[in-house]
């Protein structure tokens, strides 16, 4: 890529040179935006209504039966979770990176179908699929075996179907992290060991394996991470069986009559515990144990399966279709059906539901205007400041930079409900008073976003050497202008996917919008989330299918940047 650059004897004229003064401007506006929202919280916490400092909100915490409830069962819950995770994802990610197994590609591309679904949008898919009287397979158990119409054989309304549901649509993060994992294991190990004398077992316990095994421990507290502060999920299908997650506790605390106190104190282990569970990935994830030094590696040597890589086969469609097409068949059946919870036929095929959504229900305008004009600016302003943080850092132009990388990854250990308690805590009242409009969902969008996109600008700055850079400070431009005609244009691929990424994400959000929304600012996950409790299925899959239509358009948009699928398998 060709770049000018003003020429060495070119005259220059003594400008200002603003660059410091903004770049300390983004320095502190990553400050407030992550620090204000987190101080009103632990404020509040620690006071009573009167304001008045008290420890009796943590002291309700751990001897009211109404909170310590549904803190056992998030525990219980993202446990489970978290074992059904490993144990469904470990050998899947196995089987793709390390076998002959046919259509590996196709089964990676299901997985990410799976991960960029929803969660919460998979709940009410499988509210179509397995409520205990109108579930679709509930009613084909009943059709086939003759049972009487108040048996079931599936009840999505209880707590395994919470935990089956979550664990359908975290297992995708312990798979990526494993078949990472192997992937990077250079075969030239393996073949070692078969040279030695070691079998396909004696190999795997010895060499695959404990290589492996970081990713998996790293997985399973990715996955405890998910399952303990998902909020959609637990929302959709906890309630309605008569018990509470502490997400869905918080978020109840703030019906009438509302006491943020106890949502604050409430907040506060919710985000210790996450804080922790982060810190002990990294610690997994840094381990030099298991460090691999040498110089070109080999490629994995794939294990022969012969006439069992169909019965893998088998295996890893029938776990896909938990999260990826039983689902979408389900959301698929309920748009063009009369009654959602029936089988499409030629007598009840109908296209009411399309014409309700676009035409009739009046929330459906709005809620796509606030969805597009949110993702638009939140994508726009997370990747400008991502990209600014991370020059700041990567180059080192400003005082305290390590201090801007910790805040800029900070929030990846806020759960969406607890910065959406501390946010209202922080703008419902004077002197920044944006509860009730769409700039305090923009701060929580641009908020959640901000670490993945630091971290892979981050990664991309690391890419680009300064030489650049400098000649181009030497010749007189100033920071700013170097950033932006220079650094920015040759992270042009990496700038794009960003933005992409943030976009998706403010789409599918739902945990932190539903603490911050109101009549004028609801988005489509919001909207969903509340036809949801007014049982207009029909709708809520037309409005989940334009969600991934839109969702899917975007990442395979982002795959088709000349050079980003390269740089990504090659970064993986």
């Amino acid at each position: 890529m060709s770049i000018a650059l003003p020429a060495l004897g070119a005259p220059r004229t003594q400008r200002i040179d603003l660059s410091s003064p903004i770049l300390i401007l983004f320095a502190a506006f990553l400050c407030v935006l992550i620090l204000l929202p987190m101080s009103w919280l632990i404020y509040f916490s620690l006071v009573d209504r009167n304001g008045a400092f008290t420890l009796d909100n943590f002291k309700t915490l751990v001897t009211d039966s109404a909170f310590l409830d549904p803190l056992t069962t998030t525990l219980i819950l993202a446990t489970s979770s978290s074992i059904i995770c490993c144990a469904f994802a470990a050998p899947m990610g196995w089987l793709v990176a390390r076998t002959d197994m046919p259509l590996r590609r196709t089964v990676r591309a299901l997985v990410t179908a799976s991960f960029v679904t929803p969660p919460f949008l998979g709940a009410i898919a499988w509210e179509l699929l397995a409520a205990p009287n109108s579930g679709l397979l509930n009613k084909i158990y009943r059709a086939t075996t003759g049972a009487p119409p108040d048996e079931h054989l599936f009840n999505i309304y209880s707590l395994a179907g919470v935990i089956f549901v979550i664990s359908a649509y975290t297992f995708p993060y312990v798979f990526v992290l494993i078949a990472n994992a192997l992937d990077r294991i250079p075969g030239d190990l393996e073949d070692a060991s078969s040279i030695l004398g070691g079998g396909t077992w004696t190999t795997a316990r010895r060499i695959t394996i404990p290589l492996a095994l970081p990713a998996l421990l790293a997985g399973a507290l990715v996955a405890f991470l998910q399952a303990m502060t998902l909020f959609g999920s637990p929302a959709i299908l906890a309630i309605p069986a008569g018990f509470h997650t502490m997400t869905t506790k918080i978020w109840s605390l703030f019906n009438y009559p509302p006491k943020p106190e106890l949502a604050a104190a409430a907040s506060v282990p919710l985000l210790v515990l996450t804080v922790a569970l982060l810190r002990a990935e990294n610690l997994i994830l840094g381990r030099r144990g298991y460090s691999v030094v040498g110089g070109k590696q080999g490629n994995p040597r794939l294990v022969r399966l012969g006439a069992l890589k169909w019965a893998a086969l088998a295996f890893v469609f029938l776990v896909l279709m938990c999260p990826v097409f039983l689902p979408y068949g389900a959301l698929l059946n309920a748009t063009f059906s009369r009654v959602a919870t029936s089988f499409v036929t030629f007598d009840n095929f109908t296209l009411h539901n399309i014409h309700f959504v676009f035409f009739e229900l009046s929330a459906t305008q709005l809620a796509v205007k606030n969805t597009f004009l949110l993702g638009v600016a939140s994508a726009t302003i997370g990747t400008i400041m991502a990209l600014v943080i991370a020059y700041l850092t990567t180059r080192r132009a400003i005082r305290g930079y390590r201090a801007l990388g910790f805040l800029a990854t900070a929030p990846v250990a806020i759960p969406g409900i607890v910065l959406g308690v501390g946010l209202f805590l922080s703008y419902a009242r004077p002197p920044f008073v944006l509860y009730g409009t769409l700039w305090i969902l923009l701060l929580a969008f641009v908020t959640i976003a901000l670490p993945a996109a630091y971290q892979q600008l981050q990664s991309a700055f690391r890419s680009v050497h300064t030489d650049l850079e400098d000649a181009s400070r030497i010749l007189g431009s100033t920071r700013l202008r170097t950033l932006r005609d220079i650094t920015a244009p040759l992270l042009r691929t990496s700038v794009i996917a960003t933005w992409c990424f943030i976009f998706v994400g403010v789409i599918r959000e739902l945990s932190a919008a539903i603490m911050l929304f109101t009549s004028e600012t609801k988005v489509i996950s919001v909207l969903i989330f509340d036809l949801n409790e007014s049982g207009d299925l029909g709708a809520i899959s037309v409005l989940g299918l334009i969600m991934l239509v839109i969702t899917f358009a975007v990442v395979i948009a982002v795959n088709r940047i000349p050079g980003f699928g390269e740089a990504r398998l090659r970064n993986a």
